[in-house]
């Protein structure tokens, strides 16, 4: 199956919320299995981090970014070592009554 099919089936699935199951074979974007796959693959060699990487270059060149509206996303901010843990909390769970016998 072509990339750009495949693509297209991926941007499709995740745009809509439909199952990869669901694809319809007749929209010629392969098999939802196929999609899946091609993601999975392109996922682990880092295209779509490239992909980011590239459009937000070209975007930035152009002018069309207003990073004084940016923020970040923790998932994606490496945590400090060493930082403080926070105190332990007391227990509200139910705890088993004594043994009667």
């Amino acid at each position: 199956m072509d990339d750009r099919r495949c693509l297209q089936g991926i941007l499709f699935v995740l745009y809509t919320g439909i199952t990869w199951q669901q694809l319809p074979l007749e929209l010629g974007f392969g098999s939802g299995q196929t999609c899946w796959r091609r993601l999975g693959r392109w996922q682990a060699a880092g295209v779509f981090e490239a992909l980011h990487r590239i459009l937000l270059a070209e975007l930035n060149a152009a002018g069309l970014i207003d990073w004084t509206r940016a923020c970040v996303d923790a998932s994606h901010v490496r945590a400090k070592k060493g930082a403080r843990q926070p105190a332990p909390r007391r227990s509200t769970a139910a705890r088993p009554a004594a043994s009667t016998t």
